[in-house]
């Protein structure tokens, strides 16, 4: 392997700026920042992030959900014609070969 080719690793803070919340993580990044970690009390640089997994939405359950209409409604709503919608129109057509087949039976 060959030496030097790899970037130097450290410990860094990453700390979320809407919770607070801090990870001790080995990383590459370069910063100037310092802070004392909480939970050991030692200095490591410090990098401040604007989402981690303490504030996502996701992450935190509070997740909504915009997107409520299915793909079938959306395309229902984006072609539909006149006073008839997509669905209604395949539920008529489905009741006339059902007449017709029903139709072909009975004769």
């Amino acid at each position: 392997m060959k030496k030097d080719v790899h970037p130097k690793t450290r410990l860094v803070v990453f700390q979320d700026s809407q919770t607070n919340k801090q990870f001790l993580i080995e990383s590459t990044i370069l910063t100037k920042d310092k802070v004392v970690y909480k939970e050991d009390g030692k200095e490591y640089p410090l990098v401040r992030i604007e989402v981690s997994s303490d504030s996502h939405p996701f992450y935190t359950g509070q997740q909504t959900f915009i997107q409520a209409e299915g793909r079938v409604d959306r395309f229902n709503k984006r072609y539909s014609r006149g006073q008839y919608s997509v669905e209604e129109s395949a539920k008529d057509s489905h009741k006339e070969e059902t007449k017709a087949k029903n139709t072909e039976h009975e004769e």
